[in-house]
């Protein structure tokens, strides 16, 4: 063999090595990911909650009571019709309810939002994020929570011009109980009195109040407002909703639910 072809063989042998390194890299990638979505799929799948046909979705023609979602980016709530969680305050001794009911008195909705204590007082919006208090909320034990109350004024949509919105009705039965698991988010002192507000919240005419359950990669904002959701009968996802943006394509999904058009949005 001449010395031009074992050269121009080492040559390519030179070449096609790493080649083939690439291609096992690439390989062993993909299969990693395959790997990351299908346990991502079986979980979402294993943990999905199908909601209770009971409550939700309300029969055609019954009373229904409305209530928006909302996705500020980072972090979801509910909007609730003060009126409602007041009647429900009244009606079943729900205190926690009922004080902030009487406190926000003005308003004609209520935004409900939970998170944990620092993390949710210290950063207003998600360009206030910084990874130092994103690990220490999801990653220390222990962490304490509060419950966000902020007064609406007119339409969510107005209020929340460019949040993501979602609509639900939800039955008499399914908004009680949604109420009741919201009454129980509220901390109490060692005499069962709700205890007070710890200071003003981000934005609008808006309180902290101490809340119950810790904070932790398992359990964020998200989570609590899938709970409350299926609470009312609501088809959710613990997996999917780490996310807001998960929750609401969840009830986008399987719920049929769609978001309202934001006020900027082009016509179609």
């Amino acid at each position: 063999m001449s010395d031009v072809k074992l050269a121009r063989e080492g040559a390519d042998d030179r070449v096609a090595k790493p080649r083939r390194r690439i291609q096992r890299i690439a390989r062993g990638l993909g299969l990693a990911v395959a790997l990351v979505i299908a346990t991502l799929l079986a979980a979402t799948l294993a943990t999905a909650r199908w909601g209770d046909a009971m409550l939700w979705p309300p029969p055609p023609g019954e009373p229904t009571v409305e209530i928006f979602v909302v996705n500020h980016g980072y972090h979801s709530g509910v909007v609730l019709p003060r009126r409602a969680l007041a009647d429900q305050a009244s009606r079943r001794g729900l205190s926690a309810l009922g004080m902030v009911a009487t406190r926000f008195a003005d308003f004609e909705r209520l935004e409900f939002g939970w998170g944990e204590e620092a993390f949710y007082r210290q950063v207003p919006t998600v360009g206030s994020v910084t990874a130092p208090l994103a690990l220490r909320a999801l990653l220390r034990p222990g962490n304490a929570s509060v419950v966000h109350v902020v007064g609406v004024r007119g339409h969510p949509r107005t209020a929340f011009p460019h949040s993501d919105l979602v609509r639900l009705k939800l039955s008499p039965a399914g908004f009680e109980r949604l109420a009741d698991k919201l009454d129980a988010s509220f901390a109490r002192d060692a005499e069962g009195r709700v205890r007070e507000p710890i200071g003003p919240g981000l934005y609008g005419t808006s309180l902290f109040f101490h809340a119950t359950g810790t904070f932790h990669l398992f359990h964020v904002c998200n989570h609590w407002t899938a709970d409350l959701l299926d609470a009312a009968g609501v088809p959710t996802a613990p997996v999917v909703a780490t996310l807001p943006a998960g929750l609401l394509l969840d009830l986008e999904w399987r719920s049929g639910l769609e978001p309202l058009p934001r006020p900027d949005a082009p016509l179609l």
